[in-house]
């Protein structure tokens, strides 16, 4: 009765086993350095237009912005083409919002930035990467198509008053219901991120 016992544990464990998926580090090590060159230089932004020290020009930053998105970019195609948008079970939460951010900046290709999104929704679908950062991305993309967005995460600052106001949105009236579906806080609240009075 133990052998009996031991064997069905055995295979109600087993699927379960054959299931999980090994995180790919070496993939998760690549989009972490790539996330990292492109975060440097927009941090090196950001201090700039809020009045902090920068080692950096305006010049040099965009310089170096442009070439890093540039060369993301292409590391980005060979990803999506082995292995579809990365979600979790691939390269864990990290790697997977990661390269999202690494996409959104993908700015020069629209065509891939759609791409992107369509396999990044599937993830999504199978709650195996961001809703919120998905919101993002589409609202990117709708923008760039020249559309209205959804969820309002696109802004533009005016620089007289130093107010953030969003892009123009589809059924406005209803952005924060959207916003709350996919873990976004109210829009007047993301707003008030942008606010540097």
């Amino acid at each position: 009765m133990k052998l009996l016992s031991v064997f069905l544990f055995f295979i109600v464990l087993s699927p379960v086993a054959f299931c999980e998926s090994k995180i790919d580090s070496v993939l998760l090590k690549s989009i972490m350095m790539m996330f990292k060159e492109d975060q440097k230089w927009r941090i090196e932004s950001r201090n700039l237009i809020n009045g902090k020290k920068s080692l950096y020009n305006e010049a040099t930053i965009n310089k170096n912005t442009g070439r890093v998105d540039s060369l993301n970019m292409i590391e980005a195609k060979k990803i999506i083409s082995k292995h579809g948008f990365p979600g979790y079970d691939l390269v864990g939460e990290d790697g997977s919002k990661g390269f999202w951010a690494i996409i959104q900046h993908c700015d020069e290709d629209l065509a891939f930035q759609q791409r992107a999104l369509v396999l990044m929704s599937k993830q999504v679908k199978r709650h195996n990467a961001s809703g919120e950062n998905y919101a993002f991305l589409q609202d990117r993309v709708l923008i760039g198509q020249g559309h209205k967005q959804l969820y309002g995460t696109q802004v533009s600052i005016d620089l007289k008053t130093h107010y953030a106001k969003p892009l123009p949105i589809q059924d406005s009236l209803n952005v924060d219901l959207r916003r709350k579906t996919v873990g976004l806080s109210p829009l007047n609240d993301y707003l008030k991120l942008f606010d540097r009075r």
